[in-house]
């Protein structure tokens, strides 16, 4: 295969082409080995404390905020709840007069 230099520096870069101009073999990596399991399971106890003090970490919500969101949320759905049924109504309207005999 005709090569320029440009293409023959790249590939050399790549490690696809040797210094000698031939393509050089490369090894294909499979997919890693699976790694040997380290530890033995964590029981029920051990998982219920870890999750414990991870739930101790979370930066939870005041009432407020919670009381705010939630309301945001609530006028948020209503609002398009709104525009679909508007749109479902219009819409529809204007199907059944274009297919009206």
């Amino acid at each position: 295969m005709a090569m320029n230099r440009q293409q023959k520096r790249m590939l050399q870069k790549q490690g696809q082409l040797g210094a000698d101009g031939e393509t050089a073999t490369r090894h294909r990596k499979g997919p890693p080995p699976p790694k040997p399991p380290t530890e033995e399971r964590t029981g029920p106890v051990q998982f219920v404390r870890e999750v414990r003090s991870e739930l101790r970490k979370v930066a939870w919500p005041t009432r407020p905020e919670t009381v705010n969101y939630s309301i945001i949320v609530l006028v948020a759905v209503v609002l398009l709840t709104a525009y679909v049924a508007f749109l479902d109504y219009g819409l529809g309207d204007i199907l059944l007069k274009l297919f009206e005999r």
